[in-house]
């Protein structure tokens, strides 16, 4: 869509609406001069908070889209999913009694999805939905794909073969200071949704015992980076992050 078009679409919604330029400024906080220029079209000289406080103030849902010439962003995302995926699959695979899935698809009455890895620890019946997240980009998101999986994580599991006695989450980020400080300001939140850390996770993992829900950071040099390709061996340590220990790597 083409800033014009854009421009169109907000002023198109704030009439129907029935509201003046200054209507839609109040609400928003911005001036009445930043919401023309973005119903004339001209988005290069409105800031991004501010257009999404437009967006906001009317009800319009503005999401970013990036490309790069021959898919070669996809492809760079999905090799920093493939490497998150790569180093969490070696280190279930050091783990007596752990068996895992890659990319399990389900389809249950109207919710469908794809489970990163589903593991089951055949000695104590324990099934473990993980949650891979090179960016974490919307609570809700997170919060709503977790429940899906979680609540049918079983019936998913015994078509497989495997009887789950108890169910458990587990969300893992890509380490870096985007995602720690969107994870900082949902603190609160994702606490309640996902109490335990990394250190308590990795000794439920060594001794499964009951349910856990857990998120923690992953931090290794085979996750690209603008800078970095290369993908190496890591070894998996614990750091301390204000009071909270996260999984990361040396």
């Amino acid at each position: 869509m083409t800033d014009q078009r854009v421009g169109a679409a907000f002023r198109a919604v704030r009439v129907r609406r029935g509201w003046r330029q200054v209507d839609v400024a109040k609400r928003a906080r911005v001036s009445a001069g930043v919401v023309s220029l973005i119903e004339r079209g001209h988005l290069d000289l409105v800031s991004t908070p501010a257009f999404r406080r437009v967006a906001g103030a009317v009800e319009i849902r503005a999401e970013i889209s990036l490309t790069l010439p021959h898919g070669e962003l996809e492809r760079l995302l999905n090799a920093g999913h493939a490497a998150l995926h790569e180093a969490l699959a070696g280190h279930l695979q050091g783990l007596p009694g752990w068996l895992h899935l890659p990319e399990v698809s389900f389809a249950i009455y109207r919710e469908r999805g794809i489970i990163d890895i589903l593991a089951f620890h055949m000695p104590t019946g324990s099934l473990l939905v993980i949650e891979l997240k090179t960016e974490l980009v919307g609570l809700e998101d997170l919060l709503s794909t977790m429940d899906v999986r979680l609540r049918h994580a079983a019936t998913i599991a015994r078509e497989r073969g495997w009887h789950a006695r108890t169910v458990s989450g587990w969300v893992v980020l890509a380490d870096s200071a985007t995602n720690r400080r969107r994870v900082t300001a949902h603190g609160s939140a994702l606490r309640a949704a996902f109490p335990a850390d990394g250190r308590v996770m990795r000794g439920w993992l060594r001794s499964p015992t009951g349910p856990i829900r857990a998120l923690s950071f992953w931090a290794s040099s085979r996750l690209p980076t603008v800078s970095q390709n290369a993908f190496g061996r890591r070894r998996v340590r614990v750091r301390e992050i204000k009071g909270r220990s996260m999984p990361s790597a040396s």
